[in-house]
């Protein structure tokens, strides 16, 4: 991450805590250990790149069981710039849970359910 971008950030969130630094110090398991009371949390984006295979899912994962335990995180995600379109013209996000598409000509569910989320835009009054 551009350090003046992480500035911004740490300026305001006063990160005490780095489950992910890079470097990675040798046998360092930012998921086997109890995060800081504001961490920043930059995961690698593929599992093949995590510590024993660890992808982004598994930080959110502890991010969200650190949250519950009264911790706060920033966590840094890839996205689509659509999605980002979305959240900057004040989108609302709904989890929309995993759904299980139906096929086009059959209308029978799609073997695989995706993850799929709402993007509201109210309009105004």
């Amino acid at each position: 991450m551009p350090p003046d971008l992480y500035g911004e950030l740490d300026a305001k969130f006063r990160f005490d805590f780095d489950p992910c630094p890079c470097p990675r110090p040798p046998d360092f398991d930012g998921l086997a250990v109890p995060w800081g009371r504001s961490s920043f949390v930059n995961p690698p984006f593929r599992r093949r790149d995590g510590f024993n295979g660890a992808g982004p899912g598994a930080f959110v994962r502890k991010a969200i069981a650190e949250n519950q335990a009264g911790r706060g995180s920033v966590v840094v995600l890839p996205t689509r710039s659509y999605v980002n379109l979305l959240v900057e013209a004040g989108a609302e996000l709904r989890s929309m849970g995993r759904v299980r598409w139906l096929e086009v000509d059959t209308k029978q569910p799609c073997t695989k359910a995706r993850s799929i989320t709402a993007f509201i835009l109210r309009g105004k009054p």
